[in-house]
């Protein structure tokens, strides 16, 4: 694995505007940078990414199996009481999931090492299965990548296939977010395009806007039952809204369904850690109030059961706390995990996010930073599969 720098594409950020990546500058920095790329073997992607994706979704699965016939488990996991029926109920039913993403650290000298399973609702997809596959042509056609170049990227292919798996007669599905948060919006409508292409009939709805009528259903801004929803709106504060109590009765099916609260949730690693201690792709991790905590020392990362984008994590090396991005996180609790250095590539620390769809690996994307914390500035940079 290396970083490789290079020459921005002529024309790009009008291309990437035409085609609604709107949210390629955040707050006046550059979220999308081709500047570099990371090359890849074919052999890292098989032995080091692809199969241990697919082997670290399976265990995360006899995870859900397990937690769910749990009531001690899932008050560990902060699950509220009155929403654990809706959890159990929802694995019971095999409600089905459409995708989500590993954070690993990666660097293609061992094994993958797993951050956090963004399993609810994972972003940065739009990115990731479309306009780094459209970088990877442009580069190829430039003469500046050879034409034999590929990347590990059938994301878009696959979310296709997964939308018409579950809805295999198509139909109406409602889609929703925070309207006014750009990119939110934006890699909804991206999944709302990909529905579409699957005979799917999508409504976007914000989020809101969703209500409940007379006999306790949830409806839409226009009084329409939301019977399907994508939500990218996260189960943790869902289970905390004044309508929790009715959405174990109002007939809805959701994606991501409500066993997903399991796994989005770092209080999963010190569950997954217990139960497969030792594995390659796991680092060792303990409930912060577990005794066996202090087998990590005094270096270790300590994070918050519920967080976003790297807000309230804390590194903590040879008992040298960094710098934390406080925003409010960590109330019902935190976990340690060990302290994985992250390898600089030019001094950028990358991460490597592995996007399953159904119960397939499907791509992957980076995102880099000059801080080994991976936060929502944190650069999206493309990949190349060049052996």
């Amino acid at each position: 694995m290396k970083r490789i720098k290079t020459e921005e594409r002529p024309g790009w950020d009008q291309k990437a505007e035409a085609l609604g990546f709107t949210w390629r500058h955040l707050d006046g920095a550059r979220y999308w940078d081709e500047r570099a790329y990371y090359a890849l073997t074919l052999e890292e992607v098989e032995r080091d990414i692809e199969g241990p994706a697919a082997e670290l979704h399976a265990m995360c699965l006899e995870l859900v199996d397990e937690v769910v016939k749990s009531e001690a488990l899932m008050a560990r996991l902060a699950i509220p009481e009155a929403s654990r029926d809706d959890v159990a109920e929802s694995w019971a039913r095999k409600d089905p999931s459409l995708y989500g993403r590993f954070d690993l650290a990666y660097d293609g000298t061992g094994p993958a090492k797993l951050f956090e399973y963004n399993a609810d609702t994972a972003t940065s997809i739009y990115e990731t299965a479309t306009f780094q596959w459209i970088w990877l042509e442009d580069m190829i056609e430039l003469g500046r990548l050879p034409a034999d170049a590929d990347q590990f990227n059938s994301l878009h292919e696959k979310l296709e296939a997964r939308f018409r798996a579950i809805f295999p007669a198509g139909g109406f599905v409602h889609f929703a977010s925070d309207p006014d948060a750009v990119e939110d919006r934006q890699t909804v409508k991206y999944l709302e395009d990909i529905a579409s292409q699957a005979g799917i009939e999508p409504k976007f709805t914000p989020i809101r806007e969703i209500g409940l009528d007379a006999d306790g259903r949830f409806v839409d801004q226009d009084n329409f039952i939301v019977q399907v929803l994508f939500k990218l709106y996260p189960w943790e504060e869902m289970f905390r809204e004044e309508y929790a109590s009715k959405i174990r009765d109002a007939q809805t099916r959701f994606l991501e369904p409500p066993w997903k609260a399991v796994l989005s949730n770092k209080g999963m690693l010190p569950l997954l850690w217990a139960r497969n201690q030792g594995h390659p792709n796991l680092l060792p991790a303990f409930f912060e109030d577990d005794p066996r905590s202090a087998e990590l020392g005094n270096s270790y990362v300590r994070k918050p059961l519920f967080s976003r984008e790297g807000a309230n994590v804390e590194l903590v090396a040879k008992g040298r706390r960094a710098a934390v991005l406080d925003q409010g996180y960590g109330e019902q609790g935190h976990i340690r995990q060990a302290l994985q250095t992250l390898s600089a590539f030019d001094g950028h620390y990358p991460v490597l996010g592995a996007w399953i769809v159904g119960d397939e690996p499907a791509g992957i994307g980076l995102r880099e930073d000059r801080s080994r914390v991976t936060k929502n500035l944190s650069r999206f940079v493309p990949h190349a599969i060049l052996a």
